[in-house]
């Protein structure tokens, strides 16, 4: 005697209740949310290590400015590269980088000695800085370093679009009252 034919709706019905293909089935709904997850967290963790760099340049291009009582242009264009290059692996054309000497007046109100920058504009001579509560009093100096670095992720899977990180670092002359920039 031969076996009844199934029905479609009832030869599924039977799969479901067989477990043969149970794991292929997990498999198969379980693996795209993994693999998303996967390149996701990839992608946060690329992230913060570019956010950590940006912040890390901000803090040696500081750090090297402040060390001397004065610097060239040149000198600084230097300092610029060694910031380009802190940022490595990541791509270090969309890094930009601005050096300024802020002096506070008699009145304590910081404003700009000198500004030079790559990427982001050199402030004006004589513009007034916002800075840290009770960073300078009157006659102080300090070098402020700004950086700002639009990071695109190579994956793009949960992050399309660029994300700019930027980062302010203070720093006071180490060897001076202040740090001049002298021309060449």
């Amino acid at each position: 005697m031969r076996a009844p034919r199934l029905t479609p709706l009832r030869r599924f019905l039977h799969g479901l209740r067989s477990e043969r293909g149970s794991a292929a089935v997990e498999f198969a709904l379980i693996a795209p949310v993994m693999v998303v997850l996967y390149f996701g967290l990839t992608e946060f963790t690329m992230a913060m290590m570019a956010q950590r760099r940006v912040a890390h340049v901000a803090s040696v291009i500081a750090d090297l400015v402040s060390q001397t009582p004065q610097i060239k242009n040149s000198e600084v264009t230097d300092v610029f590269t060694v910031g380009g290059a802190i940022v490595s692996p990541f791509p270090s054309t969309p890094l930009k980088m601005r050096i300024t000497s802020v002096v506070a007046d008699a009145n304590a109100v910081p404003k700009v000695t000198w500004s030079l920058g790559q990427g982001l504009s050199a402030l004006a001579v004589n513009t007034t800085v916002t800075v840290p509560n009770n960073l300078l009093a009157a006659g102080d100096s300090v070098v402020m370093a700004d950086v700002q670095y639009n990071f695109t992720s190579p994956l793009q899977v949960l992050l399309p679009n660029a994300l700019t990180f930027s980062s302010t670092f203070y720093l006071r002359p180490r060897r001076s009252p202040s740090v001049a920039l002298l021309a060449g």
